[in-house]
């Protein structure tokens, strides 16, 4: 089977319903990103983050894939799909992806905070001041905050490395670190950026935009693979 490998951004979630910090409006207006998802920020005002990921979480459990996550699911049958996100809800594997690695963390877990490798799935929405791990520390939220390091980026780099067709959808490929990843695909593999805007890459005649919407152009996408499969 040949590798398909796949970096997934907020688009493909925000046709599910999922906002980004910018769209959520409301209370959140009056903040910059920093102070509610940085280090600083829990140290600061550790209620306000509280209350910031569990509006998020909340909003994830009322949400559903769509189509975009089913086409890319179906994909399992023909390829060795892997798919590398930035988002932190897990629609890809509600869909039924079975090889998904979160950069960013994931918004249904949380760890403690004396020991990361102590994660926890949520079953609810709510994450309060007292909840503790077993060692007796307050539990966070299982993201990866701004100022902290992206430990699984050089995974993903050896996953994209191996790719024979690579993908790039949701994302306008101006986050960082996750941005460079393009790099590590081999010039000979063809690149797929499904994106309705103009995403900051340099053109090359290994690259294929599908100027369109996570949906519209997954159906486009999936033809065309299936078709060369």
């Amino acid at each position: 089977m040949r590798k398909l490998v796949v970096l997934s951004g907020s688009g493909i979630s925000a046709e599910s319903g999922i906002k980004t910090f910018r769209d959520m409006g409301g209370l959140w207006e009056q903040y910059d990103v920093t102070e509610v998802a940085s280090p600083q920020a829990w140290e600061n005002n550790r209620q306000l983050v509280l209350d910031f990921y569990n509006q998020r979480r909340k909003q994830l459990f009322e949400s559903e894939p769509n189509p975009a996550h089913y086409d890319l699911a179906d994909l399992e049958k023909y390829f060795d799909l892997r798919i590398v996100t930035q988002n932190v809800d897990d629609l890809h594997e509600r869909a039924g992806n079975s090889n998904v690695l979160h950069l960013h963390g994931e918004l249904k877990k949380v760890r403690s905070t004396v020991d990361p490798t102590l994660i926890y799935e949520m079953d609810h929405w709510e994450l309060k001041e007292g909840d503790i791990c077993e060692k007796g520390s307050q539990l966070r939220p299982h993201i990866v905050w701004f100022g902290e390091p992206v430990d699984a980026i050089m995974e993903a780099a050896e996953v994209v490395s191996q790719a024979d067709i690579f993908v790039v959808i949701g994302t306008s490929l101006s986050v960082y670190p996750a941005a460079g990843l393009l790099q590590y695909v081999s010039s000979s593999v063809p690149v797929y950026i499904i994106d309705p805007g103009s995403p900051e890459y340099q053109s090359s005649p290994s690259i294929h935009p599908i100027k369109e919407k996570a949906s519209s152009g997954m159906k486009i996408l999936k033809k065309k693979l299936l078709q060369e499969a």
